[in-house]
């Protein structure tokens, strides 16, 4: 794999998995990626609720916050926009980025990119990542899922968008909640065709993992 993929939109709504999309944040930055992050106001409440982390709807103090609380490297890579901000970049197909990742993807934003509703800039940058044909990865969090939701999954795979469940395994003999998001996120990656010692590799020992 290689580091070719600079330039990543990363979503975040309000389903739960905040975790995940803060140590994807960080592993995307550490590997020198240029992020386009934007939150949506169910995203901000979910953050709080489950980092305690109080997110300003001001994106460059909402971009400090998260640089402290985090410890963020190479935090410069990092802008932050409102979801109503449609002078983003991410909102045009002459700027896209390579690839965009929603985690955690709740089943209103899915249904939105599903049906072609983009009216905010999340669903809004998702569509722009399809029309442009560029790597588009999902990271669904509900559970049960009804048909509705498998059907707007299946809408969305037909189009070559990853659907990506953070499911967790076991086979890797995980020791903490930490080591669980951590596999994840190394899938994550793995996806976006970025270089990572995040997720134990099946059939390696650990030192052909070094």
């Amino acid at each position: 794999m290689s580091n070719e993929i600079r330039k990543i939109t990363l979503g975040i709504t309000g389903a739960s998995g905040i975790p995940i999309a803060f140590t994807l944040l960080k592993q995307l930055l550490a590997a020198q990626c240029s992020v386009h992050l934007i939150i949506t106001k169910a995203g901000i409440v979910t953050i709080k609720q489950e980092t305690k982390v109080s997110l300003s709807a001001n994106p460059l103090s909402c971009r400090n916050i998260l640089v402290e609380h985090l410890s963020l490297i190479n935090a410069d890579s990092l802008s932050v926009y409102t979801n109503d901000d449609w002078f983003s970049p991410v909102a045009s197909g002459s700027s896209v980025d390579e690839a965009m990742v929603i985690c955690p993807c709740s089943m209103a934003t899915l249904g939105k990119i599903a049906n072609g509703i983009g009216d905010d800039l999340l669903s809004r940058a998702a569509d722009v990542i399809l029309k442009e044909r560029k790597n588009l990865i999902i990271v669904p969090r509900e559970t049960p899922l009804s048909v509705i939701h498998l059907a707007n999954m299946q809408t969305l795979a037909q189009l070559g968008v990853c659907i990506l469940p953070p499911t967790p395994a076991f086979y890797t003999h995980p020791a903490s909640v930490e080591d669980m998001i951590n596999f994840i996120v190394g899938r994550i990656l793995d996806q976006l065709s970025i270089d990572n010692q995040v997720v134990k590799r099946w059939g390696r020992s650990d030192e052909q993992e070094r």
